[in-house]
């Protein structure tokens, strides 16, 4: 008999990478992904251990998991730094910080 692929791991991985690529979206997009991506992998793996002989692909669920994890990581730390950044300055300091680095590093346009 002809081994199968495992439902959904390709799409696990690419939601593991996803949740690393979009973790600087204000950490709530890689958050999404992340645990999309970890509950998939929960199911793969209970459907892959009731019988591993039969599927093939687990390498991409193992993979996508530890991916998912670490967009995880990296959006919760960036959500917190957002969250705790808009508590200590406030929208309008935020803003007025944006447009200082702007001056300074001449992001306001061309001049001709």
């Amino acid at each position: 008999m002809e081994r199968q692929v495992l439902p959904n791991s390709t799409l696990i991985l690419v939601f593991g990478i996803l949740s690393i690529l979009t973790c600087c979206c204000y950490g709530i997009i890689g958050l999404i992904f992340g645990i999309i991506a970890l509950i998939m992998a929960k199911k793969a793996k209970q459907i892959y251990m009731a019988e591993p002989e039969l599927y093939k692909g687990y390498n991409n669920v193992k993979s996508g998991k530890i991916l998912a994890i670490i967009g995880i990581v990296l959006s919760a730390i960036y959500l917190i730094g957002t969250i705790i950044a808009f508590a200590y300055y406030g929208i309008e300091g935020l803003q007025e910080m944006q447009e200082e680095m702007m001056r300074e590093y001449g992001g306001g346009g061309a001049d001709f």
